[in-house]
């Protein structure tokens, strides 16, 4: 079974770094491999606690008079030296519960007040985003949201624009729009869901 022998630090950064892993593969050989994280340190990493650990919220949120928008965030980011379509989202500060990340993410991206739903476990759990590459894990938070749009709240370092689209607006940056994974499968979940938009959190089996 391939396994984790040895892991190194290689940066020391407030948000985000960088590690390299001594390896052993299936196979028996050796080999190294890198990985980002928003562990301060290797003995914060989950590989050495064998904790999945939230490190931030995602937000879906449903809002407008008549309850029929998704609240969106047009983003620039710099990987992509572009603008992509997502959902409110942020880290959880150290203390903090994470439906209060999500109410507190909500007003200082968006100037809006997000009123979470109590839901089944299963659906807020953290789950990975990218585990190929890093260990980083969220809660999805769902709910709905009122108030005025706003920029006020948002850091230097952010550069985005609130979207509230309908349903017709939200099929057409399905098809024609760069779109981050967990967006583009809450917003097929928005589409087909005009009745009710939290429809598939009802219990299944």
């Amino acid at each position: 079974m391939a396994e984790v022998e040895k892991v190194t630090q290689i940066t020391h950064n407030r948000f985000l770094n960088y590690y390299e892993l001594s390896t052993v593969r299936r196979t028996g050989s050796r080999g190294r491999y890198f990985m980002a994280s928003r562990a301060d340190g290797v003995e914060d990493l989950d590989l050495s606690t064998g904790i999945n650990h939230p490190d931030g919220v995602v937000i879906f949120s449903i809002a407008g008079e008549n309850r029929d928008r998704i609240v969106l965030v047009h983003q620039y980011r710099y990987p992509i030296a572009g603008y992509i379509y997502e959902l409110p989202a942020g880290l959880i500060e150290h203390g903090e519960a994470f439906r209060e990340a999500a109410v507190r993410e909500m007003k200082e991206e968006t100037g809006l007040t997000f009123h979470p739903l109590d839901v089944d476990p299963m659906y807020e759990r953290p789950f990975y985003n990218s585990v190929g590459m890093t260990d980083e894990s969220c809660c999805l938070v769902y709910g709905y949201s009122e108030g005025t749009v706003s920029r006020e709240g948002l850091e230097e370092s952010e550069e985005l624009d609130v979207v509230l689209a309908d349903r017709k607006e939200a099929a057409r940056i399905l098809r024609e729009e760069r779109v981050a994974a967990n967006c583009a499968y809450m917003l097929m979940q928005f589409i087909r869901g005009e009745e009710d938009p939290f429809a598939f959190l009802s219990p299944g089996i």
